[in-house]
């Protein structure tokens, strides 16, 4: 099973779907040229199509790229809506809960909490 780390700390969502008949190729020329991102930076980027019942996620890793898919057999997934952005930045966990068919947008986590002494 491949899933990225909950810690992973650089997800790039696209917002808008995107044609599925692109490859790594013309994924990581839509972040280059679209989203304005390097594609080579040590991140995830993340696409969805139209029917929101794919996942590609793009990724460099050392001296070339990596693309990972999931379709749906059943079901879409709960994509974010563009705002203003055609690209959202989400943690490691929130990409898993995404895969797993969540609403990340209503799945939120308790906020972290740091202290330097007990009383």
């Amino acid at each position: 099973m491949m899933r990225p780390p909950a810690d992973l700390t650089e997800v790039h969502l696209c917002t808008a779907p995107v044609d599925f008949r692109k490859g790594i190729d013309g994924l990581a020329a839509l972040v280059h040229g679209e989203l304005g991102l390097d594609p080579f930076r040590a991140a995830l980027f993340v696409f969805t199509n139209r029917g929101r019942n794919r996942v590609k996620i793009l990724y460099w890793e050392r001296n070339g790229f990596c693309m990972w898919q999931k379709r749906l057999e059943k079901g879409r997934f709960h994509w974010l809506k563009a705002d203003r952005t055609a690209v959202e930045a989400i943690s490691g966990q929130q990409l898993n809960w995404l895969l797993d068919g969540y609403d990340i947008k209503r799945l939120t986590p308790h906020e972290k909490l740091n202290f330097s002494t007990i009383y």
